[in-house]
């Protein structure tokens, strides 16, 4: 099971609607997916209609991992399962600081998925805290959505810093940018810029839009209301640059 995680340090970049869109098109393309709304806000959840709930909370979630089954809820799309947000998830550095290996508590919680799942989807919180080590511990590919100004360029900086010290050598990091508008001075040339510079970044973007925005009114992937769309596009060539990367 290949585990793709969508996390920035900042909150408000878009990492909800990257993890709905691509764990769609994953899905789409055959790939047994699942995806993990570990955000407390339960964004991915509300976007894909199913209720944030885990039956005795994170706590109980911890405690075994033969019961992360049974918290599993289809999304009513093909092949594409959710594991539930849950309110109780803002208290889960807390819970992984007690258990004996602090930094792998969600690396074992989702081991026994592998089983069933070809694409593992987890849309982080912002911050770094415990809960983001153990992200970094268990992931294959860290999806940084950046929106194009400095002061994301700021944080991405603080989280390569922060991975220098502790990353794990599986772990791969694709930046991009997200919520991209050209007609703003600043977006086109951090853009410009920064992929000339910095090979690491993805060149692939998606677009600042309202046709993004009105999925939190449609509750579902843009694909399923505005397939031929250019954010639609732009996403499928996000995520075909990502499967490249992943295969280099």
């Amino acid at each position: 099971m290949k585990i793709f995680s969508v996390y920035n340090i900042k909150g408000g970049v878009g990492k909800t609607t990257t993890s709905v869109n691509l764990a769609y098109l994953s899905a789409a393309a055959g790939a047994q997916t699942l995806i993990w709304d570990l955000d407390p806000q339960g964004g991915t959840s509300y976007y894909l209609c199913v209720k944030p709930k885990i039956k005795g909370g994170s706590e109980e979630l911890l405690q075994s991992k033969t019961r992360t089954m049974a918290q599993l809820r289809m999304t009513g799309y093909p092949n594409l399962d959710l594991l539930p947000s849950d309110l109780s998830y803002r208290h889960l550095d807390a819970q992984l600081a007690k258990t004996a290996k602090p930094t792998q508590g969600l690396e074992r919680l989702v081991a026994p998925l592998a089983k069933q799942y070809d694409h593992l989807f987890v849309d982080c919180p912002p911050g770094l805290s415990l809960v983001t080590e153990n992200v970094f511990q268990m992931t294959d590919v860290l999806l940084v959505p950046m929106i194009p100004t400095p002061l994301s360029l700021r944080a991405y900086n603080r989280l390569v810093q922060f991975l220098v010290k502790r990353r794990t050598k599986k772990l791969r990091v694709l930046p991009f940018f997200n919520m991209v508008n050209l007609d703003k001075p600043i977006h086109r040339v951090v853009t410009r810029n920064i992929s000339e510079k910095h090979p690491i970044f993805l060149k692939n973007s998606i677009p600042e839009s309202t046709l993004m925005e009105a999925m939190g009114v449609k509750r579902s992937p843009v694909f399923t209301y505005a397939r031929d769309s250019i954010e639609a596009e732009s996403i499928r060539l996000l995520w075909q640059e990502i499967m490249e990367r992943d295969k280099a």
